[in-house]
């Protein structure tokens, strides 16, 4: 009987260590075009795209590629940012939202396929994504976001509860509805950023590990990035990091920062896997906060949600073992089949998110020559794209319509 592996995600640590990437600790001086600082997902893909455009590149990762948010992530890749459209609808407007929606969705598939164009190895597949309610509320709620959605042009398949049931094999959590996305693809996301930057490393972009930034200042002319071990001075600096690190207390007031909990069971029996639904389908529910659950492999089920204010470190541990047994038990209200199962690994992600529920991307006044790349709440992989794409077209000054909804001045306080 294995035992739990607690605060360890699955994707680094089934990862072959003799395989595992080595970059150069950044010294000296170096003057570039564009400093990243972040080397997750987000800025391994915006190394990339800069790269490939061009442009002189240089990115920072204070620990190791790939191992902070992006190697706790659930692996999906979503077609929508994961909050309601008509409470983004309410708060900006439909024009806005629904630009929103589009480039997500966009991004997604453009995703998906610059990974397969590139032959990154990441366990990438096809995935339809089901939001499913259950209280008579939830449903009411959810048929109001699905006829959003539809007035304001996008497509949105609303599912009866028999279809629900059928399909995902939720007779137990007896759902009342649900809304089908069906661009979406799940993936290894640790293999996906080492892909990455393996990617954009062969196209030019010099990599650095174990290279925290300490001081960041700017002129009209440039910006200058400060390491233990050196400088870098460059036209503009990107700021991937996910949410303000200390460098940006000011920008912390934009948002709310959490944590949400992951278990992974072990393999699940042959025989209970058959009863379980399409194995290629991912979940959702409408629980606040929400659940989401997909299979990994097509041999073990993981969960996501349990989602709360960020605690304090000293008591990181102990909430991670409590949260893992407590999505044990809220994945067997969807599968009573596999109780009885014990988790493999349960883990925790941080994430900051905004007051509508979308990434901040872009410049910020009191910030020249910074972009930034903060607030994806979505759980999802597809803002790191969305991200890469947007702050391409801030650097080369061509931003579309299509951008606005992602911008800071759409609410600076």
């Amino acid at each position: 009987m294995p035992l739990t592996r607690y605060g360890r995600s699955p994707w680094v640590d089934r990862f072959p260590t003799s395989r595992i990437p080595s970059h150069p600790r950044q010294r000296g001086h170096i003057d570039t075009g564009v400093v990243i600082v972040g080397g997750g997902l987000t800025g391994c893909t915006t190394a990339y795209a800069f790269a490939a455009a061009g442009i002189k590149v240089v990115l920072l990762e204070a620990d190791r590629i790939g191992r902070g948010s992006t190697g706790s992530a659930a692996g999906l890749m979503a077609d929508e940012p994961g909050v309601p459209f008509m409470d983004v609808e309410k708060a900006r407007g439909r024009r806005s939202a629904r630009r929103a929606w589009q480039a997500w969705r966009r991004a997604a598939l453009d995703f998906a396929t610059l990974l397969r164009r590139l032959d990154v190895k990441c366990d990438l597949n096809p995935a339809t994504a089901v939001t499913v309610a259950v209280t008579p509320e939830q449903v009411a709620r959810l048929k109001r976001d699905q006829k959003a959605r539809r007035e304001a042009g996008l497509d949105a398949p609303l599912l009866n509860a028999r279809a629900v049931t059928n399909e995902l094999a939720l007779a137990a959590l007896a759902p009342g509805g649900g809304i089908r996305s069906k661009d979406g693809a799940t993936l290894d996301p640790y293999r996906a950023c080492l892909g990455l930057a393996a990617e954009a490393g062969k196209r030019g972009a010099q990599l650095f590990e174990r290279s925290p930034v300490k001081k960041i200042t700017f002129s009209r002319k440039a910006v200058v990035v400060q390491t233990a071990a050196g400088a870098l001075r460059a036209e503009q600096v990107v700021v991937a990091t996910g949410m303000p690190t200390s460098l940006f207390r000011s920008l912390a007031r934009h948002f709310w920062f959490r944590r949400t909990y992951l278990a992974l069971t072990e393999r699940v029996p042959a025989k209970v896997r058959q009863q379980l639904g399409r194995r290629s389908a991912v979940i959702r529910d409408t629980a606040e906060p929400p659940h989401l659950v997909r299979w990994v492999n097509d041999a073990q089920l993981l969960m996501m949600g349990a989602d709360l204010e960020s605690p304090p470190e000293r008591r990181r541990d102990k909430f991670i073992v409590q949260r893992t047994g407590q999505l044990m038990y809220e994945l067997s209200t969807f599968y009573p089949d596999i109780s009885g199962l014990l988790p493999e690994y349960g883990w925790d992600a941080a994430y900051a998110r905004t007051a509508d529920g979308l990434p901040y991307i872009g410049p910020h006044r009191n910030f020249p020559r910074h972009l930034f790349a903060f607030g994806d709440a979505s759980h999802s992989v597809t803002g790191a794209y969305l991200a890469s794409r947007i702050l391409l077209r801030h650097y080369l000054d061509e931003l579309g319509p299509a951008d606005e909804p992602f911008g800071f001045t759409r609410n600076v306080r």
